[in-house]
């Protein structure tokens, strides 16, 4: 059974940290973030010390169906979860 995180503001940015991690783990995944995003690689690790990336993270996974499941099944939580951790970090 996927496990719900603690609903901290830490817990949502790990979260949202390796839901990069796993975006970045496949090549079209994340080729399809930079575009949508309008980053590229050699913006991407300034682009996320900026405030809201990790929001936006989570909001790019939030929105496609097949990644929210894909991302939940892979870091063991349940899809909720992300929605919650995406809420925590956007009232930051």
């Amino acid at each position: 059974m996927p496990r719900r995180p603690k609903p901290t503001r830490s817990g949502a940015e790990e979260l949202a940290v390796a839901a990069l991690a796993f975006i970045a783990q496949e090549p079209d995944r994340l080729r399809r973030f930079l575009d949508l995003s309008g980053l590229d690689p050699a913006n991407l690790r300034p682009a996320a010390a900026e405030p809201g990336f990790l929001t936006g993270v989570l909001d790019y996974v939030s929105g496609d169906e097949g990644l929210l499941v894909a991302f939940a099944a892979d870091a063991g939580v349940d899809p909720t979860a992300i929605e919650t951790a995406r809420q925590l970090l956007s009232e930051g």
